[in-house]
Formats: C-alpha cells, structure tokens, sequence
C-alpha cells in the first residue's frame, strides 16, 4: 500500500496517518455510541414502518387495528428478528469476528442473508392487493439497497447507518412529493435523525466521511430504482 504525504500547518512533510487526530470527550463518544445504536440499521425500516402505520394520517386509514399490527409483525420478522438471529449464529459458529461487523469480510454472509430476507417481504408485500404501492416501494428499496451494500462492500466499508438513513430520507421525500398532506415536520424530524446517526457513525467507528456521504447516496438511489420499478 502506498504511504500518503501531506503538508502540515508547519510546512512538514508527514505521513496521513501522524496528523493529530480530533479528540471527542467521553460524554459525546457515549452519546454517539446511544445514538448508533437506537439508528441501527435494522431498526430504521422498523421506525418507518410504524411511522406509515400509527403517524401517516391517510396512509392506512380503515385499517383495524389488528391488521396494522400483523403488517408491522411481518416487518418486524425479516428488518429484525432474523438478521440479529443469523447475526449471533454466524458469531457463535466463529464465522464473523465481531458483531459490529468491523471488516467488509465479516459483512458479506449478513449482507447476502439480510437480501434474502428483504426480497422474500418485498414479494410477499407486492402480491398482497390490500398493501398500499407505497409501502411495497419501500420493501424494494430496503432489497435494492442491500445489494448496493454487498456491491460497495467489494471495494470499501460504505456505512450501513448512512444507507438506512438514506432509504428513510429518500422514502419520505417520495411521499412527500405525491401527497397532499405536509411533509415538513416529518421531514426536519427526518433529517435531524440522519444528522445525528451520521455524525455519531464519524465519531465512535472507523468510517471516511466518504462511506457515510456514499451511503447515504446509495440509500437515497435505492428508493429511486424502486421508484421507477414499481410506480
């Protein structure tokens, strides 16, 4: 690997890896940790969902309360229970070396695994006629994603984090754009969402601003395809 240079304020030649590097006070770096973990990936399709089902004033209107809850189940199942089930499998049997899934070869097997299970709730939404076209949007972006992740992933850590976060803004966006009602509550609460998750993911792990700025443009992108694949 070549060795970067760079010119430091005194003038010196040093090595990219000798610049002083941003110090966080214990408070913050405890803060950020919080953060990414109430922003994890597999809990931000989980907060959107809710969000269509209990929030969204017109999104399930005449639904019984009973079949919100059985759709959010369905999400809950392959956006939750079953990736940190395969998560702490793949971790028991040694297959990953962490759980936070620090290297791009421990995130290959979850990512692959996570595909299938976006796919398989994607088709069963997109064959269900009383799912609202909106909500299958968002199963198809969640699968698209995951294979830009798995893509990415062959040539750098892009930031999962940043990827939900992009799906979530991206979503919203489009539901914005085609409704009558006002976004931008949901939108600033959205956005202050991404801020923080994004912020917390530069300060406590090892992400370039360039992995999580790429995964939020993944994100985002993924919506679009599945945007122009189903509407």
């Amino acid at each position: 690997m070549n060795t970067r240079l760079i010119v430091n304020r005194d003038s010196e030649l040093v090595e990219a890896n000798e610049l002083p590097q941003v110090q966080f006070s214990p408070i913050v770096k405890a803060f950020a940790r919080f953060f990414s973990y109430l922003f994890h990936p597999v809990f931000i399709p989980l907060y959107t969902i809710a969000f269509l089902l209990f929030i969204h004033p017109s999104m399930f209107t005449g639904f019984p309360a009973e079949k919100k809850v059985l759709i959010f189940i369905q999400a809950f199942l392959p956006y939750f229970f079953f990736p940190v089930v395969i998560l702490l499998l793949l971790k028991a049997l040694k297959f990953l070396d962490s759980i936070q899934l620090r290297t791009q070869k421990d995130r290959i097997i979850p990512i692959i695994a996570c595909m299938t299970l976006y796919f398989w709730i994607w088709y069963v939404w997109k064959n269900l006629p009383e799912i609202p076209r909106s909500i299958v949007v968002l199963g198809l972006a969640i699968f698209v994603s995951s294979i830009i992740a798995l893509m990415a992933n062959i040539r750098m850590k892009i930031s999962l984090h940043a990827i939900s976060i992009g799906v979530m803004l991206g979503f919203l966006g489009f539901l914005a754009l085609g409704s009558d009602i006002s976004f931008t509550v949901y939108m600033m609460v959205a956005l202050l969402v991404g801020g923080i998750t994004c912020t917390s993911r530069l300060i406590v792990s090892d992400h370039t601003t360039a992995e999580v700025y790429l995964g939020l443009i993944a994100g985002i992108a993924s919506v679009v395809i599945a945007v122009f694949f189903t509407v």
